[in-house]
């Protein structure tokens, strides 16, 4: 890998998953940490460009970063999914496809995961991939009277 890849100098990547979807995606980063490839999902109709390069360079340093388009979206064929649990069946196409993590790919071991039908994917079909949300926290706006 070389060390001045990053989110603008990656090229852009094909492949043809079996569901088939071609995918388009961006791999970089640092492969040589042992740690699992960090597959970054974007929100609806947002593609590989709508990341911040700040937060996936500076994730970058630490793991190998694969950005992808969700199917239907940006530079990837297909239908955009019509429910979380269909989008989560793409990403596990798009992550065999690219063999994000190989062997080392582990089974959801998430708590929660019977409360999204995005978690269930994975655990439906066996998968041996490590699913992670991020937390997200809104502040509650203040507003002062005077």
């Amino acid at each position: 890998m070389s060390e001045t890849l990053s989110q603008f100098t990656a090229p852009n990547l094909r492949v043809e998953a079996a569901n088939g979807v071609t995918y388009a995606y961006r791999r970089f980063g640092n492969r040589n940490t042992g740690a699992l490839p960090l597959v970054c999902l974007v929100h609806y109709r947002g593609n590989l460009d709508n990341w911040d390069p700040i937060l996936v360079d500076t994730l970058a340093t630490q793991r190998e970063v694969i950005l992808v388009d969700n199917a239907g979206v940006g530079g990837s064929s297909g239908a955009v999914p019509s429910t979380v649990a269909q989008m989560a069946r793409d990403a596990i196409a798009f992550v065999d496809a690219a063999d994000a993590g190989g062997q080392r790919r582990q089974r959801c071991d998430d708590p929660h995961e019977e409360q999204l039908p995005a978690r269930q994917a994975p655990a439906r079909r066996g998968a041996r991939i490590r699913m992670r949300s991020l937390p997200v926290r809104f502040a509650r706006p203040r507003f002062t009277m005077g």
